[in-house]
């Protein structure tokens, strides 16, 4: 069987090859790509004569998995699955995998770090202290004591909601489905627009679907307090960019700490939160820890071998 890596995943192909050797010690065909390509046809080319693919959050259209005549599974080296045009595999009988809880430990930690950043000033300060300057005309304010909002508590959302816990955040959330485990330690759950205007810090944990695209529009923005701060490392689309862009700019709300967008990086220079207030920005790195990446790693290809075993795990539902 081929089963073909169409772009790199963050590791060295002695790495993947390492992870992978179940597969191969089973006399499996392994094909590495350690480039990127987007262009349709090198990706048909990429593809060809696979029975199994892996790639983690390269658009894929329906065009190039139609393409391929062999493919029977697919392994997204990803949480999120928007970025692929699953309509395709729907008709195919494809079956799809997701490596689901490899990046919860770093995008909540790199949550923290923007809550920190921002509370702290530490990137204003960094310039001003390499100035020869001091922190005067700086706030500075503890996370301990603050209403912290969650929206979203799955895994990650989860995992957020007990460390504010611990730094002894008041904690309120937003869900479609209560968490008894979370509610045991305090979490409250509220509406939406009450989180919003309650919340003293908002951080974002939702998957992008039609239920969450837009979901923190120009109105419910207006909700939220002048000194909140806004988190989103989870995905761009489910906040309007321009209306929160505007926010920053106009002192409606504190700050923001903002790893994901409305498309990928690279970004084009104009982008509207490039030019805000009291903003730190990071180009999707929520993810992308070594430790992740191994984890990641791990997921996917232990995905192909249940698979193959006739017991398939972090099926993607379409």
């Amino acid at each position: 069987m081929k089963i073909s890596v169409i772009e790199p995943l963050g590791l060295s192909e002695d790495e993947l090859r390492d992870i992978a050797k179940p597969i191969t010690d089973r006399g499996h065909e392994i094909v590495i790509y350690n480039d990127k390509v987007t262009d349709t046809e090198s990706l048909k080319k990429r593809v060809k004569d696979s029975e199994v693919i892996v790639l983690a959050n390269m658009p894929l259209k329906a065009e190039v998995i139609s393409s391929d005549e062999k493919l029977k599974m697919m392994s997204i080296a990803f949480t999120g699955v928007d970025h692929v045009e699953l309509s395709a595999c729907r008709g195919k009988n494809i079956t799809v995998s997701n490596a689901a809880g490899y990046s919860t430990e770093s995008v909540t930690e790199l949550t923290f770090g923007f809550i920190f950043s921002l509370l702290r000033n530490i990137v204003s300060l960094d310039k001003v202290t390499r100035e020869g300057k001091t922190k005067d005309g700086y706030s500075q304010n503890d996370l301990s004591g603050k209403t912290f909002g969650v929206i979203g508590t799955g895994t990650i959302g989860s995992q957020v909601c007990k460390i504010a816990k611990a730094f002894g955040c008041n904690v309120i959330a937003y869900n479609r489905s209560e968490k008894e485990d979370l509610k045991k330690i305090g979490v409250e759950y509220v509406s939406l627009d009450e989180l919003l205007s309650k919340s003293d810090v908002v951080s974002i944990h939702l998957p992008n679907n039609k239920y969450t695209k837009g979901l923190i529009s120009k109105e419910k923005i207006s909700l939220m307090k002048p000194s909140a701060l806004l988190i989103n490392a989870a995905r761009g689309p489910i906040i309007d960019n321009n209306a929160l862009a505007e926010a920053l700019n106009e002192g409606k709300i504190g700050g923001a700490g903002i790893d994901v967008f409305d498309g990928e990086p690279p970004l084009d220079t104009n982008y509207p939160l490039l030019k805000t207030k009291n903003t730190v920005v990071t180009p999707h790195v929520g993810f992308a820890t070594k430790e992740a990446m191994v984890r990641r790693a791990h997921i996917t290809f232990d995905n192909i071998i249940k698979w193959l075993d006739g017991e398939p795990q972090n099926l993607v539902k379409f």
